[in-house]
């Protein structure tokens, strides 16, 4: 989402003036609609506060907003296969939905053309498009608050109301059967490097994420699947402080966090990341490093998969450890990401010996 006032106002006015050169540059959500839009959309304009602005048709499905129908913004600037536009409406009858091989062979689509065809358009396959749209229905209720009246309940222990079936509860899974359930509360905010979800109560943060890591879902369900937890939208005081940290440390003022962490691994994940957490700020370690330092130089897949599991990023720095011959590697955020953790890292240094 685009934070800069300056740019902001520069896409409302060409939102306004409805302008073709703004067409496939900037996507607007509207926020009374829940629909986000080309910048020559004819739909009468909303007020300036009541929208948000986005570079990526996948940042806008993220943050909740659907394809509006009248300017259709996912089908410019390129001419659109009809699979694609079967697959785009299928979606939209049914958001929730997680596709399966047996799905695309309901439509007479294969599951390869899919993804290569949605990847020559759009820039991402059909399952992170589908996955998109889906997790941006559930985010959008951690984003409004939507409790309903099942907390109180919740605290008893009971299960909520049969007429509860909210979008987070459909795509994050029923609570699990138990007579007690902890309660972890989802927070999302921005950052200058786009969007996080933090996943808090009051004694630990459980996870912080990019929303746009892969795999995102699938680790919010394990998780709360180990925990007998429900995931509900709300505020804690350990999310309010690592807001503050975080803002700290995008500002380049400080690089120390005092969060409690909840560490969601196996034994030997666990101590690789307890290795990450030596690592000084604006430095970097191969992972033949830490292989080597924990015991064995075999160790490095072993390591690289430790890496790559951990579910708290920033904090726990995996983004300090690069390959053997000195590249970045992988980050669960993406390389782009990886590097500016780095650069701003090093501004640490800076400041301290200067």
């Amino acid at each position: 989402m685009i934070s800069s006032e300056i740019k902001r106002e520069e896409f409302y006015k060409a939102l306004v003036e409805k302008n073709p050169q703004y067409d496939g540059i900037f996507f607007a959500g509207i926020k009374t609609t829940g629909i986000f839009c080309h910048a020559t959309c004819t739909a009468r304009k909303p007020k300036f506060e009541n929208c948000e602005f986005f570079l990526t048709a996948e940042e806008a499905l993220l943050a909740g907003f659907r394809p509006c129908k009248r300017c259709n913004p996912l089908f410019y600037p390129n001419s659109i296969p009809e699979e694609v536009e079967i697959l785009v409406a299928a979606v939209e009858k049914n958001p929730e939905k997680r596709w399966k091989e047996a799905d695309f062979q309901t439509l007479g689509i294969h599951s390869a053309t899919a993804r290569r065809k949605f990847k020559e358009v759009y820039g991402m396959t059909f399952v992170q498009y589908a996955r998109s749209r889906r997790m941006g229905i559930a985010f959008k209720e951690i984003v409004t608050g939507k409790k309903k009246v099942i907390d109180q309940q919740v605290s008893l222990g009971y299960e909520s109301p049969s007429g509860f079936n909210d979008a987070f509860t459909k795509i994050m899974g029923n609570p699990p059967k138990k007579t007690t359930i902890s309660i972890i509360h989802a927070n999302i905010f921005s950052t200058p490097l786009g969007n996080m979800i933090s996943l808090s109560d009051s004694n630990y943060l459980y996870l912080l994420e990019f929303l746009d890591r892969r795999g995102l879902e699938r680790e919010i369900e394990k998780l709360r699947e180990k925990l007998h937890a429900r995931i509900l939208p709300g505020e804690t005081e350990i999310h309010h402080n690592l807001v503050k940290q975080l803002n700290v440390y995008f500002t380049k003022e400080q690089c120390q966090f005092t969060i409690p962490l909840f560490k969601n691994g196996t034994p030997f994940q666990e101590k690789v990341w307890e290795v990450l957490t030596t690592i000084p700020p604006g430095q970097t370690v191969t992972y033949q490093d830490i292989a080597k330092k924990l015991g064995s130089k075999d160790l490095v897949r072993a390591v690289g998969n430790a890496n790559g599991a951990n579910q708290i990023s920033i904090l726990i720095p995996c983004h300090r450890v690069i390959n053997t011959n000195g590249e970045l590697g992988g980050y669960g955020g993406g390389v782009e990401r990886k590097k500016f953790l780095l650069n701003i890292e090093k501004t640490f240094n800076k400041q301290k010996n200067g």
